[in-house]
């Protein structure tokens, strides 16, 4: 390298900045370089380099100021108040820029002494002193600097933020200068430093160090808040890190720390999070790019957004990656310089050897530190695309109409992109199902065979969108689903493409160096490798594309085994109820089955695939070797093979890259193009759908003659769904119109002319089931698709004072009963405590421990179906609002409960002056406080309006129904709301709260290390003993086979050095050699691979089965502590984990840790002396092992505990839609997302952080034990020749990476094993009894339905109270027994102790055998019960009736034809539900009253000798449950009936009725005989009925409800 000498020879002894005579110094000027070629001017050319960008910095900034000058103003925080050191940033900082500005002063006044000390030469006024322009020229640098460093001083710091970038920028670059200058001429043989090292250099040059490089480097970042008038209270360390700190992660020592030296690392000692991290910013900088309302492009795809949102981020991991790939080199280059050394024994060596060693330290740590930044800032963008999707996602889906998408079969097929899908009961699956790919599906064809179940069984309600689609996509069958597929597994796949950049910029540019290496060190020859990996490059891409399919279909079947897994572990009550627990079992473990079939076959093509990705490069190498030596005839030296195989290692990892890169890629692009269907296609309401589409809107309006606050419709007509399905017929008198193409309910809801609700009075909706009355309050709210009937046509809901709603299924938070009734209104103490009087809340709330801070659990579980209803009756009468909408909140009432609501509530204060329109099928009871009446017919339409008298002369079957009913005696000072402290609490209440009112269990969170038990339970399932020694043996001798090969190379080139010539060494015996060593290890590893394989799949089995049976074998107590979505993360994401990542960290830990003692042992033999430093290394990589696992296990459960709540949130907001737009709630729950959002956000950011302390540290140390190693090598005792160095060296290198890299798949294959402990926790949950031969009854019982208990007594839970208490009867088979009492008699409990579902003792004999003795399966499967909230699994009508094919269609209609559906559908012949019906999940295309006769059907199907009614017809009108109590007596005759009920005349006519009261059984005998008891309670509540005639007249048998 040519040099230009500006100071004397190396021996002279003249000050650093003397200078040979200046004649001599222009005359060698004149003569070689011109003067502003000299390295002294560098840091004058930076200086002016700087100033330009400054200044144009500066006058951007005034300019943009300028153009904002109406909103300019004061910084919002003042900086007046602040004291000179908090102005820029604090003490530390001040302190750091203080010194930094005594240095550059230092330095300025060193450089104006030598400018004025110095000789110069003045006697030439053409040509000015070159030495005096040079130091005139580092004077104005260090001016410039000075002046910096002082405004750095004394100026806020959000003003000079680009101040100290210059400054560092203009001092780095005169320390580079000298450090070129006068270091690197030290580390040649040949150069000398350009000035005197002398003491004044010395100290010079240290304060030069001190302020261009230690000081930036430690100086801590100032804190500048993204918002200024909101800055965090705590700034996150990574925002206020120093720059070192920041490469090194050392910002995380103090959370690493306080992990190591506690048991367990709580989530608020987490560090804060980053202001740049908080969901509020991420919402604001990327929903303008993402959210099609605020982008305001059109429909475009979501990786557009997604480029402008992370733009910057791209380039900074663009020249990370970059910077990764060119230092990746500096270590085989200074392997090869290091070993050509030592070949020649430094024979014409320019470079000492030492700079070579700190290549191999400063290579690694400086390539490290390149990519953990880009880490870093993949995997905040990574936790980032988390928060913004989560967030956008949800806020999107508040736009959604929830449509009810029917899908019949067992798989769950929504129509077109565009259509959304069925909302149900939240499943918060925590990851739910992958992506699922598209389908092509087939509709069932129209006139099935009725018989061919298979068939039916088989084929797919296809739906038909707006827009017809080619091909139909295979989606979640419903909305939450759906939703979390697209925040789970999509996202993951969307997250992981952030890596797209080493496909198109780190491959490429890696193997151009690569190859630019090999040609320099094998010459010619590498192209011929070249040649040869581009010919065999078609193999690794077809194989890839195998894996791809292999991995769709995989996709599909996890997707399936997810539905049903969501699916079961929603309806499990039931399936427990029902004892079909081993059935669905079988089905499960059947999906199991097809899901390991083809992860076995992708992970036998993955093996191929990496046999191929090992081959192809070995195969390149053995070309290149002998292109080589055969051909070129050139000596394979031992520089060569080890420098060059390390880049055919650099090769290989560009093949496993490539081939791995490109199937995420595909599928984060199949994600994408979900993400934006969803965002661009899914149907909205369309009060969102015309701020896109101003068509139509103007029919919304109602005219001028209509007041701004009327309430109501005029020629108006309206659709669950924008566009009717194609295939289906559509009629206007079409209710429950069901084509078998179609499998979806075309309901039309008409009303022709004007129909207006009376303001501030009570409005009723009556109508028959199914006749569109909970319709006609949706589409008020806007949920219902609007179809003009002509231009004058429109609908009115004034929101201006607020609107309430109560929806018919009551819709409850898991909070506490106070949050569900505030439901985010101020608290106010007196309207609080009348709403709980007027809503007969002072009672129940008195039952619970904790009164109303008892959590109401998920779904409600605490609570009874009167409760939830009037819960959320009192979260509508607690609002403000001045119209309320309640759907039919008295159907769960008792008749008493009602009549309390009636005239406490609807006849109080609170709801005077306010509109209420009230759906309901007790209108006697409500007459007298109703003042307008809309009556609906069966076909959809209005029959009648008007005040009830009009409704009444106009609507004969509701005069009957009304007259039938009569109207309720006014009981006064009728006291059912007293609390009663000697009462139990409600029967339904499924577990008996703490006196803190918490239910819902904490989420377990073990602490310390992974347990044994935990390991074990997936250790002794992948095999025994025979497992472990083939795979253990196999991989210990692919290793040592692996060894041989290096070690065979070096001794290939060492025989080189033994012959004159270098073809006389024969290359075809060591090429042959060397081949079968290859063939050899591959064959070997081949079948240890493959052995392991098995045994993951048999492990992966083994935890399913164990997993599932312990959930279905659980007690119903356990299923109320714990949330579903709990469950579903278990069977869904730990599952996944079993089937992944536990098992790829577990092989590479064992192959790791075999390498890691194979190759010890070869150091070992070859160098002894080695073993000590290893040691150390292992020593120092253990400790800092533990001292990151002891946090990172923390932080990763605090992580998986943080994610699930996301979800249950998404669960429950979308369950409660129709409720929350109602209450127009909708910022609220999105601040609760964000908050939740963050609270996961600020757990991951330290998760991933921490993998970036660990990984910096580990490389680190194995960079200076490579360096110390090979210092050893070359300055110590020589006894090695240059071919034995080099395999000692690659060996020691090789074994310290694989400590640290062993210590880190070590840590990392604990923190994935958190889902073995996950799963082992539901392994071992409590269980019900197991089925014992002894509990087998005899093949004949049940021969009757004889039911003795004696002695019952039953609690929820082993510590809680007693709910029944010394219950005593006897039943005949046959007999039909009511059971009454008031809320918290009992009457649940009761049932639930026949089926052994709670904690019972005392004796129960159903037919003769005691039922404590019997199988639960046995006992189940012979008594069957309908709860009050029916479940119904997704799929045909058919299947729900008989889900596993036991029963023929005769037998289904005639239980069809038994619940009453035949007569509730006489009036509807166009659109019949008949078996080929599809139901959607949940039967959420049904009313709630079609829902319970068709779970009544489906018990009736079972024909159990005793069937119990638990309140199963509350919510059919009169006429349908009358109907249905008709069919039940005619076709249950043999059938003993226990029937729950509120209605009086559905139990009148029993053979006897028992009256419970605390838990008690107070009177049992037939209804004649209670009657006559004086002060009975059964008498007193017949007595208090104005039906009290008819009643009676049913307990003597001369009438029935029919009458």
């Amino acid at each position: 390298m040519e040099q230009y000498y500006l100071g004397v020879s190396w021996a002279k002894t003249q000050p650093f900045w003397a200078l040979s005579s200046p004649q001599t110094y222009r005359a060698a000027l004149d003569s070689t370089h011109p003067i502003w070629a000299d390295t002294l001017l560098v840091p004058a050319y930076a200086a002016a380099l700087s100033v330009a960008v400054l200044v144009l910095h500066i006058a951007a900034v005034a300019t943009k100021r300028a153009f904002k000058r109406p909103s300019h103003a004061a910084d919002p925080v003042s900086t007046s108040s602040l004291s000179w050191t908090a102005r820029v940033g604090g003490t530390e900082i001040f302190v750091w820029k203080f010194l930094r500005f005594l240095g550059c002063l230092a330095l300025l006044g060193s450089s104006i002494y030598l400018l004025v000390v110095s000789p110069h030469d003045h006697s030439t006024e053409r040509h000015p002193d070159p030495s005096l322009l040079l130091h005139a020229s580092l004077v104005g640098v260090y001016t410039y600097a000075s002046a910096l460093a002082l405004v750095g001083l004394l100026v806020p710091v959000r003003k000079v933020k680009a101040i100290s970038v210059h400054l560092g920028f203009v001092l780095f670059a005169v320390w580079s200068t000298y450090v070129y200058r006068d270091v690197w001429p030290l580390a040649t043989y040949t150069l000398a430093p350009l000035d005197d090292i002398n003491k004044f250099f010395v100290a010079y040059f240290t304060i030069l160090t001190f302020v261009g490089v230690v000081a930036p480097l430690l100086v801590p970042t100032p804190y500048i808040p993204l918002d200024p008038l909101n800055p965090s209270p705590e700034p996150a360390p990574e925002q206020t890190a120093s720059l070192w700190s920041f490469m090194m992660f050392s910002f995380l020592d103090p959370l690493v720390w306080a992990g190591y030296r506690s048991v367990h690392l709580a989530y608020d000692r987490l560090p804060a999070l980053a202001d740049y991290d908080a969901s509020l910013h991420l919402k604001a900088r990327a929903f303008k790019h993402l959210d099609p309302f605020l982008h305001g492009k059109g429909p475009r795809h979501a990786v557009w957004g997604f480029v402008g949102i992370f733009k910057r981020e791209y380039v900074v991991l663009s020249i990370m990656i970059s910077l990764r790939v060119i230092t990746s080199f500096l270590a085989p280059i200074g392997l090869n310089r290091l070993l050509n050394y030592l070949e020649t024994g430094g024979l014409n060596a320019t470079v000492k050897p030492w700079l070579w060693i700190s290549w191999l330290f400063w290579g690694p740590l400086i390539s490290a530190i390149a990519m953990q930044w880009y880490i870093f800032v993949a995997t905040r963008m990574l936790v980032h695309a988390e928060s913004i999707v989560t967030e956008l996602v949800f806020e999107h889906a508040l736009r959604i109409r929830i449509k009810e998408e029917a899908h019949a079969g067992p798989k769950q097929i929504t129509p077109a992109p565009s259509e959304t899908t069925t909302i149900v009961e939240p499943e918060e699956d925590d990851t739910s199902s992958s992506p699922e790919g598209s389908e092509t599906v087939q509709g069932s064809e129209s006139g099935t065979s009725a018989t061919n179940k298979k068939k039916r069984s088989a084929s797919a309600a296809t739906t038909a969108s707006s827009a017809p689609a080619p091909e139909e996509k295979k989606e979640g069958g419903n909305l939450v689903g759906k939703i979390n597929n697209l925040v789970t597994s999509d996202l993951s796949n969307i997250s992981e493409a952030r890596d797209f950049l080493f496909l198109v910029l780190y491959c490429p540019l890696q193997i151009v160096i690569c190859l630019w290496f090999l040609y320099i060190v094998l010459g010619w020859s590498a192209f011929a490798g070249l040649a040869t990996m581009i010919a065999t490059f078609p193999l690794p891409g077809w194989i890839a594309s195998k894996v791809q399919k292999i991995s769709t279909e995989r996709m599909k079947k996890t997707d399936a085994r997810i539905q049903h897994v969501t699916e079961t572990m929603g309806l499990l009550r039931m399936i427990k109820l029902f004892a079909w627990e081993n059935k669905i079992n079988d089905r499960l473990r059947a999906k199991r089955e097809d899901e390991l079939v083809w992860i076995r076959k992708g992970r036998i093509m993955n093996l191929l695939n990496m046999n191929l990705n090992y081959w192809v490069p070995l195969l390149t190498m053995m070309v290149t070797y002998t292109t080589y030596t055969l051909v070129l005839g050139n000596a394979l030296s031992a520089s060569v093979v080890f420098s060059s195989m390390a880049v055919f290692e650099m090769l290989r990892d560009q093949l496993h890259i490539t081939f791995y890169t490109v199937p995420i890629i595909i599928q984060a692009k199949v994600s994408l193009d979900r993400l934006t269907d969803y965002l661009n296609n899914t149907e909205l309401l369309d009060r969102f759908a015309v701020q896109k589409d101003s068509e139509g809107a103007q029919f919304n309006l109602p005219p001028a003659d209509i007041a701004p606050d009327a309430i109501g419709f005029h020629d108006a007509a309206f659709r669950w769904a924008n566009a009717p399905p194609t295939s289906g017929t559509t009629t206007p008198g079409s209710v429950i119109s069901t084509s078998t193409s179609s499998g979806r309910r075309n309901f039309r809801l008409r009303v022709d002319g004007t129909l207006l609700f009376k303001r501030g009075a009570l409005n009723l909706v009556v109508g028959p089931t199914g006749s569109g009355k909970t319709s006609l309050l949706l589409a008020l709210f806007g949920e219902l698709h609007f179809e003009p009937e002509n231009p004058t046509s429109w609908y009115q809901l004034p929101r201006e004072g607020g609107v309430a709603y109560a929806a018919q299924e009551a819709w409850v938070q898991n909070e506490t009963i106070k949050q569900n009734i505030l439901f985010g209104a101020p608290y106010d103490e007196e309207r609080y405590k009348k709403v709980l009087y007027q809503c007969a809340l002072e009672r129940d709330l008195s039952l619970f421990d904790a009164g109303d801070e008892t959590e109401v659990g998920e779904k409600g579980l605490t609570l009874s179906g009167g409760q939830k209803a009037r819960i959320t009756l009192a979260r509508a009468i607690y609002s403000q609002a001045a119209i309320v909408l309640l759907d039919d909140v008295l159907s769960a009432l008792d008749v008493h409960t009602s009549k309390w609501i009636v005239d406490k509530c609807f006849k109080g204060d609170l709801v005077h002056g306010r509109t209420i329109i009230l759906v309901t099928h007790n209108v006697a009871l409500v007459t007298d406080v109703a003042e307008f009446v809309v009556s609906l017919s069966i076909d959809g339409r209005v029959l009648s309006r008007g005040t009830i008298t009009e409704a009444l002369l106009k609507d004969k079957k509701l005069l009957a129904e009304v007259t039938k009913a009569q109207e309720e005696i006014e009981i006064e000072e009728q006291a059912i709301d007293e609390p009663k402290p000697d009462e139990v609490a409600d029967p339904n209440k499924v577990h008996q709260p703490k006196k803190d009112g918490k239910l819902i269990v904490a989420e377990e969170i073990e602490e310390g290390h992974v347990s044994w038990a935990a390991l074990s339970l997936y250790l002794y399932s992948l095999g025994g003993v025979v497992f472990w020694i083939v795979f253990l043996g196999g991989m210990f001798g692919a290793e040592i086979t692996t060894i041989i090969q290096t070690y065979f190379l070096g001794y290939w080139g060492s025989q080189y050095d033994k012959v004159a010539d270098p073809k006389d060494v024969p290359v075809p015996k060591y090429l042959l050699g060397y081949g079968a060593l290859l063939l050899t290890g591959s064959i070997i590893y081949s079948i240890a691979y493959t052995t392991f394989v098995f045994g993951s799949l048999r492990a992966s089995r083994s935890i399913h089965n164990r997993l599932i049976d312990s959930i279905l074998g659980t007690t119903l107590r356990w299923l109320d502590v714990v949330p579903t979505s709990r469950v579903i993360t278990r069977c869904t994401q730990d599952l996944r984990a079993v089937d992944g990542p536990v098992s790829s960290e577990l092989s590479d830990l064992i192959e790791l840790g075999v390498a890691l003692l194979c190759k010890l042992c070869a150091v070992i033999f070859m160098s002894p002396i080695f073993v000590v430093p290893g040691m150390i290394a292992a020593s120092v990589g253990w400790w800092c092992g533990q001292l990151y696992i002891a946090s990172q296990l923390s932080v990763k459960r605090e992580m998986s505990n943080a994610r699930s709540p996301v979800l249950g949130h998404f669960g429950a907001a979308i369950t409660g839609l129709t409720s929350i737009r109602a209450y127009g709630a909708e910022a609220a729950f999105k601040t609760e997302s964000m908050k939740r959002i963050d609270k996961y956000t600020r757990a991951a950011r330290s998760f991933y952080n921490l993998n970036r302390w660990i990984c910096i540290r580990m490389d680190a140390i194995g960079g200076l034990f490579s360096s110390g190693l090979a210092t050893y090598l070359v300055y110590g005792p020589h006894t090695l020749d240059a071919a034995k160095t080099g395999f000692s060296l690659v060996m020691a290198v090789a074994f310290s990476s694989m400590i640290l890299w062993f210590v880190r798949v070590l840590n990392q294959f604990e923190v994935e094993a958190n889902s073995l402990e996950r799963i082992l926790q539901y392994v071992s949950i409590e269980q019900e009894p197991k089925p014992t031969e002894e509990g087998k009854p005899p093949a004949y019982w049940p021969a009757s339905g004889d039911l003795r208990v004696e002695h019952l007594d039953a609690k929820y839970s082993t510590d809680g109270p007693l709910v029944l208490n010394d219950i005593n009867f006897e039943l005949k088979s046959g007999e039909r027994v009511g059971v009454v009492g008031r809320t918290g008699s009992g009457k649940s409990s009761l049932t639930l102790s026949l089926l052994r579902c709670i904690f019972t003792s005392g004796h129960v004999y159903y037919d003769g055998l005691a039922t404590d003795k019997l199988n639960l399966e046995a006992l189940r499967g012979n008594i069957t019960i309908i709860p009050q909230q029916p479940e119904l699994l997704s799929g045909s009508l058919r299947q729900n009736l008989d889900p596993f094919e036991e029963h023929d269609d005769a037998t289904l209609n005639d239980a069809l034809r038994a619940a009453g559906l035949f007569s509730l559908q006489e009036e509807s012949e166009e659109g019949r539900i008949t078996l080929e019906t599809a139901i959607s999940s949940g039967g959420g295309n049904l009313s709630l009253g079609q829902r319970q006769i068709i779970a009544l059907a489906r018990a009736i199907t079972r024909r159990s000798k005793v069937l119990i009614l638990d309140e199963a017809t509350a919510a059919v009108d009169y006429a349908t449950d009358t109907a249905i109590q008709e069919s039940i007596r005619r076709e249950l005759k043999d059938v003993t009936l226990i029937t729950v009920a509120h209605r009086l005349r559905t139990i009148m006519d029993a053979d006897k009725i028992m009256v419970l009261d605390a838990g008690r059984l107070v009177e049992f005998d037939s209804p004649k005989a209670l009657l006559k008891k004086k002060g009975g309670l059964l008498r007193s509540l017949v007595d208090e009925s104005a039906d009290k005639d008819e009643l009676i007249a049913m307990a003597n048998g001369e009438g029935s409800s029919s009458s």
